[in-house]
């Protein structure tokens, strides 16, 4: 049996993992893909501290797996199911087979938020993407669009600027929500210009898109937009289809914790971004990686 059981590998659960394996803890990280999580959509991160040289998500990732496995972390590829966190000791089966673990941290993230609008479905992976560092060099001196104004789009425009010809940035506001330096650098780039209140109504074409219908939310104004490729980056939803019905979730659909990381139910930890927390960045999600290995130790009474 387990000490420790953490789900999901991203800096939120590869942190609980150094932490409970340097802390003598039997553990062992499950993770459906691979290491990362929502990082490895990031094509630069430079607010890591003591991480100064710009690394992208997918090489940050790789450095916290490598540090953790160095320590001796192991960490299993493949499908949790069957999730039970209402026993002692907590149940879940992976690949087929069943795990007893005496805790669990759940650190399963978030994934990208849709926005529901006609055409999306059916365009997704056909000019249509939640993620540019993945999909943007299918764009290369083509024409692309970004959805949202927050870190995460103006961050994605700054990349696909580097790699289209124009890059549009469609937002509601008349002003960007992302950091001053990013809004700076996006406002300073020749080939990004900018939407104003405007949302997407539509996406457009049969099997291809081709454009993007938005409407100016002052002047009521409908237009269609052409463009190669649309990027949505309107946010989060937390992951928690595992679990949603076993613990308290906040109305946003976080899971609710305690300054402990504890969630409603003893013996259960969350960390990272699936958490009802104000602030999703990797150094946060790393804290909370910390604090709940630590209380999983001391709830597990690893010695």
């Amino acid at each position: 049996m387990l000490d420790i059981a953490i789900i999901g590998g991203g800096p939120a659960g590869l942190s609980a993992g150094l932490y409970a394996v340097r802390g003598g803890a039997n553990v062992r990280l499950y993770e459906e893909m691979f290491a990362g999580g929502q990082i490895v959509k990031t094509h630069r991160i430079d607010n890591y501290p003591g991480v100064s040289d710009g690394p992208d998500g997918y090489a940050l990732a790789a450095r916290f797996e490598e540090h953790a496995a160095q320590f001796g972390l192991s960490i299993a590829y493949g499908s949790v199911s069957d999730l039970d966190l209402s026993g002692d000791p907590k149940r879940f089966t992976f690949n087929g087979e069943t795990v007893e673990a005496k805790t669990v941290i759940l650190a399963t993230g978030a994934q990208p938020k849709t926005l529901g609008i006609a055409g999306e479905k059916e365009l997704t992976g056909h000019g249509v993407s939640y993620c540019a560092t993945c999909d943007g060099a299918f764009y290369k001196n083509r024409t692309a669009t970004v959805i949202g104004g927050g870190d995460t789009a103006i961050s994605d425009a700054l990349y696909l600027a580097k790699l289209c010809k124009q890059v549009y940035v469609v937002h509601r506001r008349d002003e960007l929500r992302a950091s001053a330096i990013l809004a700076n650098a996006a406002k300073a780039t020749e080939n990004i210009t900018f939407v104003w209140n405007s949302v997407p109504e539509a996406f457009l074409g049969e099997g291809k898109l081709s454009g993007v219908r938005l409407k100016n939310r002052v002047t009521g104004e409908v237009s269609d937009l052409a463009t190669d490729g649309v990027f949505v980056a309107v946010g989060i939803v937390p992951r928690t289809e595992l679990f949603r019905e076993q613990i308290a979730l906040a109305e946003n659909g976080s899971v609710m914790t305690d300054e402990h990381m504890e969630t409603s139910v003893a013996g259960v930890f969350a960390a990272g971004d699936v958490r009802n927390t104000p602030l999703r960045q990797v150094v946060t999600a790393c804290a909370d990686g910390a604090i709940a290995a630590t209380y999983a130790m001391e709830a597990a009474r690893v010695k």
